[in-house]
């Protein structure tokens, strides 16, 4: 009988046991496991858990590149549990996000599980809801080795020149500053814009316009058949006075249908140079809000739900199921005369076509619905990339369109005219292209003499190319392949962080120091600035993935050029010193100009006699709100850790601080100031935590 019950106790134990799911993230983990059950444990991996130690370059070179990868510190307590849960477990899947970053956290996960790579202990899923999450847990597959050599490669070949150039701007610039290899490309692709625009030389050039009495413009455009220029006011009066005297027949009219399609759906590039142009949110903002919306949010009436797929791609592919769903939305909500079978190819085939572009996962979830249950930017991006998919899966808006050409003796003229006669996309996307603005034109016939009312002139002068937005940086790094769209976020942070760039009114501008370091890389390491270059290290980097490239190889070739470059350079550069920026503040210790130098935490002011005078202090930003203990300014300040907080400009003998940056506002309830959170649930809180008040 013994025996008999010890059996069962056992059987019973191992019918316990639960299928162990790691992702990434902890808020994935918790909208996941809800899906899943009770059978299941998620647990999250918060981020990557193994890889090169940041003490050291971390490469055995003469091992062939072999990396030497390391456990995270401060991730030695999540490991021990993660061996502990995944010892106890039945299964383990592994289900990291579906790109190379993701297989690699998979791949390493599995070397510290001892899970064997080739068992089937992956899966992956697009899009975070039930169906697709049960579906991924019916379908596991190994782990795939191409993608991890993708990922180990661009992750060697970044550090192999960031921590092999970085030191050396360190010893001959200062402290602080880094070079990348796609990093240093996009900050020359910034300097040599700014190159361009001190550069530039305006040229003159004139408009002529006649306006009819028909009320009516067109353009002056031709002159004895060839195009029309005029560059000085003295041939534009000979030609003025021609016109004014000659007459005026309309000699053609065309009309036509003219149609636009919509735009394909978002990816992660386009996504980034939309939400800056029409929500004004940087690219750090933009992927930091999409990953919220795709790991889940609790929505009021359907429980956690993450509202759109993956939003790291280069794919603009969509499924069959959500272009049904798409098809099945807009016949019922507009006719089925929006349908359309629209197709959208990618300009690289090959590339992490994996996934889908980025959509809604549910498109019955219109973002009117569920705006309550979403924070301000999420409802604003979420509706952005909800009606871009809607947009791309209906009919083209169509034009009626008039061209009306009129000469008077060897001048040619034109007019256009439209008019919207069918909406299709833009009835819920509109562009906002001035081609596609009505214009419209009088009855006219060919034939018809015109009346002129007046013929007039405009001088104008060629215009130097912008400066670059977050938006139009992102698009012409993608132009030029330079990087991944995964990576322009950091990329831009990057160079706002190290000052080698600065945001001014939403345009980007390199800084001395952005040309002092762009000028070195040109000078002694060519290749890692020359976009060309690295164009095509990205197309060998890819073909790793699709091709099945030796990443070896690919990191040998590159270093062969860089190992002389380095010992060329440390020998060739003379240790440059940087004028430090001399401000209207005097030191209260010896009466000398203080002046702004950087640190390991950002700027701060120190005394222009040093070494006689040692004495630094911090540089004050001001919030314009008065401490409510003493009256002091209440001014932004960085802990040790480099957090930003907010304290009293008397401390030490005044010691309030907020984490939340105070606002000039009094609580309603209890009197104390408010703080701006921005948090879904509140734009503002109380700073007394006993009171609990707080406001959208």
């Amino acid at each position: 009988m013994t025996v008999k019950s010890d059996n069962v106790s056992k059987k019973k134990k191992t019918a316990r046991k639960k299928t162990l799911v790691i992702v990434e993230s902890p808020s994935k983990a918790k909208t996941i496991g809800k899906y899943l059950g009770s059978s299941y444990k998620v647990m999250a991996s918060v981020g990557h858990v193994r890889d090169l130690p940041k003490s050291k370059l971390g490469i055995n070179i003469d091992n062939d590149f072999e990396p030497e990868y390391i456990a995270i510190r401060g991730k030695g307590d999540l490991i021990k549990e993660l061996r502990k849960e995944a010892k106890q477990a039945q299964k383990v899947y592994l289900a990291t996000d579906p790109d190379r970053e993701g297989e690699a956290i998979s791949w390493h996960l599995a070397y510290l599980l001892g899970i064997d790579p080739m068992s089937e202990c992956r899966i992956v899923f697009n899009e975070i809801t039930k169906d697709t999450i049960k579906n991924a847990v019916k379908n596991p597959r190994p782990i795939d080795l191409r993608l991890v050599d993708a990922q180990q490669a661009r992750r060697i070949l970044d550090r192999l020149v960031g921590y092999q150039i970085s030191p050396l701007l360190w010893r001959k610039i200062r402290r602080g500053l880094s070079a990348g290899r796609v990093q240093s490309a996009a900050l020359k692709i910034i300097c040599d814009r700014e190159n361009l625009i001190k550069g530039f030389i305006p040229k003159e050039y004139w408009n002529i316009t006649a306006s009819f009495v028909k009320g009516f413009d067109a353009r002056l455009i031709e002159y004895k058949g060839e195009k029309f220029s005029a560059d000085c006011a003295q041939k534009v009066e000979n030609v003025l006075s021609q016109l004014k005297n000659g007459t005026y027949v309309i000699s053609q009219i065309i009309r036509k249908e003219r149609s636009r399609k919509p735009f394909a759906p978002f990816t992660t590039s386009s996504l980034q140079q939309d939400a800056a142009n029409k929500l004004g949110f940087t690219t750090k903002k933009t992927m930091m809000v999409a990953q919220q919306l795709y790991e889940g949010i609790e929505i009021k009436g359907h429980g956690t739900l993450g509202l759109v797929t993956y939003i790291r791609t280069d794919s603009v592919r969509i499924s069959q199921e959500a272009r049904r769903a798409a098809s099945e939305y807009i016949n019922v909500n507009f006719g089925s005369a929006y349908i359309a079978d629209n197709v959208f190819s990618n300009k690289k085939k090959d590339i992490q076509d994996a996934h889908e572009a980025i959509r809604p996962s549910d498109i019955s979830l219109d973002p009117e619905m569920i705006k309550e249950s979403l924070t301000k930017e999420q409802y604003s991006l979420y509706k952005l990339i909800w009606t871009r998919f809607l947009a791309s899966q209906m009919a083209p808006a169509i034009f009626d369109s008039m061209q009306v050409n009129i000469i008077n003796g060897d001048f040619a003229f034109r007019a256009n005219g439209s008019k919207l006669i069918f909406e299709g996309y833009q009835k819920i996307y509109s562009p906002n292209l001035d081609e596609d603005r009505d214009r419209l034109l009088p009855s006219l016939k060919e034939g018809e003499k015109l009346e002129v009312k007046d013929v007039t002139s405009e001088q104008k002068f060629t215009e130097p190319p912008s400066r670059f937005t977050e938006a139009s940086l992102v698009k012409d790094l993608e132009e030029k392949n330079i990087g991944r769209p995964s990576t322009y976020a950091p990329i831009i942070a990057t160079l706002l962080e190290r000052k080698y760039i600065t945001r001014q009114k939403k345009v980007l501008a390199p800084t001395d120091l952005g040309f002092l370091v762009t000028g070195m890389m040109e000078e002694h390491f060519k290749e890692i600035v020359d976009t060309g270059f690295t164009a095509d290290m990205e197309d060998k980097l890819d073909e790793v993935e699709v091709r099945d490239l030796n990443w070896k190889q690919v990191v040998r070739d590159f270093y062969s050029t860089l190992k002389d470059e380095l010992e060329a350079a440390d020998k060739a550069i003379e240790k440059v010193h940087l004028e430090d920026q001399i401000t209207d503040q005097i030191c209260e210790l010896c009466g000398k100009p203080m002046v702004i130098k950087s640190g390991r935490f950002g700027e701060f002011m120190a005394c222009s006699g040093y070494p006689e005078c040692r004495n630094t202090k911090p540089i004050v930003q001001k919030t314009g709100v008065s401490c409510p203990e003493c009256g002091g300014d209440i001014v932004a300040k960085r802990g040790r850790s480099g957090k930003l907080f907010y304290g009293c400009s008397n401390y030490p003998s005044c010691k309030k601080a907020f984490w939340y940056k105070p606002v000039d506002r009094k609580c309603p309830q209890c009197g104390a100031l408010l703080l701006e959170r921005n948090s879904k649930n509140a734009k503002y809180v109380c700073s007394n935590d006993k009171c609990g008040y707080k406001e959208q």
